[in-house]
This record gives C-alpha cells, sequence and structure tokens, in this order.
C-alpha cells in the first residue's frame, strides 16, 4: 500500500495527484480534506480541516517558527493527525508521498514510514523545510534536471535524496499543433481569479490588443471548460501566473507564454519566474502591466513553443513511481 497526502489549497496538488497515482505500485490511498474526485480509482482517507476556526490569533500556529501550521488546541488538526495515524497503523504502507506538508511527512517518518516529499519552486531554507526535507527518504522537485539549484536556491539537498521528474500535467504532451483561427488568440489562465488578474486587467489588456483574440479560463472573470486543453491547443499564447499546475500544462501543450508572477509564500512563483528568463519559451514580467499588452503578446507569438520540451516531457509520472518503488524497496529491506 502506497498513501499519497494531497494539501488542499488550490486544485494544482489535487491534478497532480490523478495524474500520477495511476503509475505508482499497488494499491494509492488518497489522503486529504479535499473530497474525493471522481477520477480517483482507489482508496481515499477523508481528512477534516484544520483552518476552520474563525480565528487563530491567540494560537501558536507555527510552534515557534519550527512548523508551518500546528495551531494549538485546534480539534480538526488533533483529528486529522489521529486519522493518518490510525490509517498508518492499520495498513503499515511502504510508503508516503507527502505532496505537500511538513508536518504529515514528520508524522509519518515518526511511524517508521518512508516519506516521499514533493516540493514546490522558491526560498525553502526555513526551519520547517529543513526538517521536512531532512526526514525525507526522497525529495522531489516537478522540473527538469539541472535546475534544483536555480528553482532551491540556497537549499543543498543531498543529491542521492533529490529527484527531478520534471512537469507534472494532466494534459498530454502536444505532438502536433494545428490551429483553427486566422486572427491571433491569447489565453488567460486565472483560476478561480483574484491575485493580479482581475475584471479591470482583462477589460485593459481586451483594449489594448484589438486585434487579439481572448479566452479567459476562468470561474469568475471569463468561462470554465471541461476540455481546457482543446483551448490551449488552439492558443497562440497563453498569459499566466506561474503556478506549477499551470505552467506545466501551457509547456504541455507547447504554447509560448507571458508570464507575471504572483505572491506566493517562500517567494515560489517569483523564483520560478527568474528562471524563466533563462532560455524558456516564455516573457516574463515583474507584474501585472497597466499597459504594453500589444507588445507583450507581439514579443511571445514569435517563441517556439517547442521549447518547453525539456520543461515538461510526459514522463514525469513513470520518474516519480520509480522514486517512490525505491524508497518503498529500501523501506522494506
Amino acid at each position: 500500500m502506497i498513501g499519497y497526502y494531497v494539501h488542499h489549497q488550490g486544485s494544482g496538488h489535487l491534478h497532480r495527484a490523478v495524474t500520477v497515482a495511476p503509475h505508482l505500485p499497488g494499491p494509492v490511498t488518497g489522503i486529504s480534506s479535499l473530497p474525493r474526485p471522481d477520477a480517483w480509482t482507489g482508496p481515499w482517507l477523508q481528512l477534516p480541516r484544520d483552518d476552520a476556526a474563525s480565528s487563530y490569533a491567540e494560537a501558536d500556529v507555527t510552534a515557534a517558527g519550527r512548523l508551518h501550521w500546528v495551531p494549538t488546541g485546534d480539534q480538526g488538526l488533533r483529528k486529522r493527525m489521529a486519522a493518518i495515524a490510525a490509517w498508518i497503523e492499520r495498513h503499515a504502507p511502504a510508503a508516503l508521498v507527502v505532496d505537500q506538508s511538513v508536518e504529515v511527512g514528520l508524522l509519518a517518518r515518526l511511524h517508521g514510514t518512508p516519506v516521499v516529499a514533493m516540493t514546490a519552486p522558491g526560498v525553502r531554507t526555513d526551519s520547517a523545510h529543513l526538517l521536512g526535507f531532512g526526514v525525507a527518504s526522497a525529495v522531489v522537485g516537478a522540473w527538469p534536471d539541472g535546475w534544483t539549484d536555480r528553482l532551491l536556491p540556497g537549499l543543498g539537498v543531498p543529491g542521492e535524496r533529490m529527484h527531478t521528474i520534471g512537469a507534472v500535467s494532466r494534459f498530454p504532451v502536444a505532438t502536433d499543433r494545428v490551429r483553427t483561427r486566422r486572427r491571433p488568440h491569447a489565453v488567460l489562465l486565472a483560476g478561480t481569479g483574484g491575485d493580479g488578474f482581475t475584471a479591470q486587467v482583462v477589460a485593459r489588456a481586451q483594449e489594448q490588443t484589438p486585434d487579439w483574440d481572448w479566452t479567459v479560463l476562468s470561474r469568475t472573470l471569463g468561462s470554465w471548460h471541461a476540455d481546457p486543453a482543446a483551448v490551449l491547443a488552439d492558443a497562440d499564447v497563453a498569459v499566466l501566473h506561474p503556478g506549477q499546475n499551470s505552467l506545466a500544462e501551457v509547456a504541455a501543450m507547447r504554447v509560448p507564454a507571458v508570464v507575471v508572477p504572483a505572491d506566493r509564500p517562500f517567494h515560489e512563483q517569483q523564483t520560478t519566474a527568474r528562471a524563466l528568463r533563462d532560455g524558456w519559451p516564455a516573457v516574463v514580467v515583474d507584474r501585472v502591466p497597466r499597459t504594453g499588452w500589444r507588445d507583450l503578446l507581439d514579443e511571445a507569438v514569435f517563441l517556439d513553443g517547442q521549447g518547453w520540451a525539456e520543461w515538461c516531457d510526459g514522463f514525469a509520472p513513470t520518474r516519480l513511481a520509480d522514486v517512490v518503488k525505491q524508497v518503498a524497496h529500501e523501506g522494506l529491506a
């Protein structure tokens, strides 16, 4: 049995879990406070939330800076950790993939369960991350080989425990893009809205680019498509915040991009954006621009989207499976 912990923030962790789980060895149990997705075929351990209290102002949520989220006296935290511990006792998993939680990884390792810790880019040299990476049997970054020093600056995880698998996309890699439009087409990936992409930003960008068609993939700012891969396949340029999931999907579809980093903990997207300036098919700006959208799109459209091939080659799930098999085998030896 393999466990797979899915962090509840956003949808990217869940998309990644659903994509890679069929490639992992043996039965895989999903563990999350997110509802079980329809596409999940194995068991699912439903956890209570640990952030449902009205206020955490009086709680020590970081254990004096040693962890990320352990609010004292929180009933949800107590119940979710007890549920995971009971599951480990019941199933004696060969390994637990943790995407992402220092606390869950530490809990598993305290039960003698080997941990495969997924990580995102960013400056993750704080005490909690160092602890979480230190107890993991393997640390996995979903980016190309050779880019860890750029995407995890200053961390220095030993090479035998650090594994890079490339970006994980729920969409298959595009082999031949055939566009159906005469006018150039920009696709904005805005998710649920917020961050720097607002209705005003969208309207301003469209006003400044009258020769372009726009599709806004967003539950609040535009329309939500059941098959966003088909929309991206017909795009000349994608505009996005460089979260791991959105970036992986754009790379898989081989679409050149305009990349606008949003504020995230540990400088995750700023770190990614800096790396993307170095030869990838992306025009990177530091913040959402008020003007200049026509120039940005015109610059990006001439970039070769095939340059994403190294970022996302479609084999990340099997590489992760190889890491999990190795960790599980060593844990049973």
